[in-house]
């Protein structure tokens, strides 16, 4: 491990990328389920998300200190159960962000429809994936001012909602609070923890950063509180400043839906947030399925695999067999609750055979530094199971 810090990133930089990297569509999606199927508890359930992301972050940056090598969750899940396990992880990972890529698919072909509502929705999701794959396999990458224009955007949508619904805040708007009992908060952690998957690009850092031992968990701890604050005052604004009956209204209420409800006198102030929350999910779907082609080209070659003819997948391949399965996951699957049991359930399984082999290292139980690992690992255990109780569920519905 090199002590050398010529060239190296600092934490600003650090802390940059992962705010890139946390927010991002993902948080528009999960709001208005929040508050139809918990209320205004829904804010608790993201704390309880919040608090067991900050303690697997801090564990998975930990395991990224130790093991170094390239490989990600391949090389951190095999130092617990060998190379069947690092296999495991790894492609759970994969399969759960191209499942999670198929709800946002989902999700942009609602904000599609809303402007084009003579369109089908499976037309406009084949549409659109069908693009995407198109400008990935011609090359067509996001840039770097791309993901700044993308981040913005977020921002911008993010901001100017909670302004909305802040400049309307009721605290009647809260009570009751937990019309649906605490069960419907423990089952909206699976719900609320989507929105805060990325943390893993920092872990990723050690090899670039400078004094990576110190600075990596704090440039986590600092992402993780920013983009923390950030959707409280979100999450927050949009369950006080909304009365509960408008998320009952639709099954599926989008946000613009929505502010319109409340705010009808401010039209394309709301227009506006839909085209850029539309604009900033088809942008994380875009960059999204370049770097998940990549780590399924990885994978691949962890598999080695070669078919007919010692032919070997490309990256145009792994773009057309990721944009495929999202599409198949987004055609297939109607309930969006069932997206998030999916995700969590294979993403959280990947974190957890990750974090593992840190209770094998008896340097790690002097320091103290295993209960902290101890509690991330009990954290993602919890909500896998939350998510996975969720799924059984409904799949027994799904046979009946």
């Amino acid at each position: 491990m090199t002590t050398s810090n010529e060239g190296k990133i600092g934490i600003n930089t650090a802390v940059t990328i992962g705010m890139k990297s946390m927010i991002g569509a993902g948080i528009f999606s999960t709001t208005s389920l929040l508050g139809s199927k918990i209320g205004p508890a829904g804010i608790l359930a993201y704390l309880l998300a919040f608090a067991a992301v900050w303690f697997i972050a801090q564990s998975f940056a930990r395991v990224a200190y130790l093991y170094p090598q390239e490989g990600s969750f391949y090389n951190y899940a095999k130092q617990a159960g060998g190379h069947t396990l690092g296999l495991m992880a790894a492609g759970s990972y994969l399969i759960g962000l191209l499942i999670a890529m198929g709800l946002l698919t989902k999700i942009a072909g609602m904000y599609v429809q809303a402007f084009f509502p003579e369109i089908s929705l499976t037309t406009i999701n084949i549409l659109t994936v069908g693009l995407l794959i198109a400008l990935n396999v011609f090359g067509m990458k996001l840039s770097s001012m791309g993901i700044y224009i993308l981040l913005s955007l977020t921002m911008y949508a993010i901001t100017m909602t909670s302004a909305l619904c802040l400049s309307n805040f009721n605290i009647a708007n809260l009570f009751p609070f937990m019309p649906y009992g605490f069960g419907s908060v423990m089952a909206g952690t699976k719900v609320a923890v989507f929105g805060l998957f990325g943390f893993e690009s920092i872990a990723s850092l050690f090899n670039i950063m400078k004094n990576p031992e110190q600075n990596v968990p704090k440039a986590l701890r600092l992402t993780i509180l920013f983009v923390g604050i950030i959707y409280f005052v979100f999450i927050g604004s949009i369950l006080t400043g909304i009365p509960q009956e408008v998320f009952l209204l639709l099954p599926d209420i989008t946000i613009p839906q929505t502010l319109m409800q409340v705010f009808p006198n401010h039209p394309w102030i709301i227009q506006s947030i839909a085209v850029s929350i539309l604009f900033a999910i088809v942008g994380t779907i875009h960059a999204m399925l370049w770097s998940s082609s990549q780590f399924m080209l990885s994978y691949f070659k962890v598999l080695n695999i070669a078919s007919i003819n010692d032919y070997k997948p490309t990256s145009n391949t792994c773009v057309i067999i990721g944009g495929s399965i999202i599409l198949f996951m987004c055609l297939t699957l109607t309930d969006i609750k069932t997206f998030f049991s999916l995700t969590d359930t294979f993403i959280l399984f990947a974190f957890i055979t990750t974090i593992i082999p840190l209770l094998k290292l008896k340097s790690e139980w002097k320091s103290g530094q295993n209960y902290i690992t101890l509690m991330g690992l009990i954290s993602a255990l919890i909500i896998f199971a939350v998510a996975g109780e969720a799924l059984v569920k409904n799949l027994i519905t799904w046979f009946h």
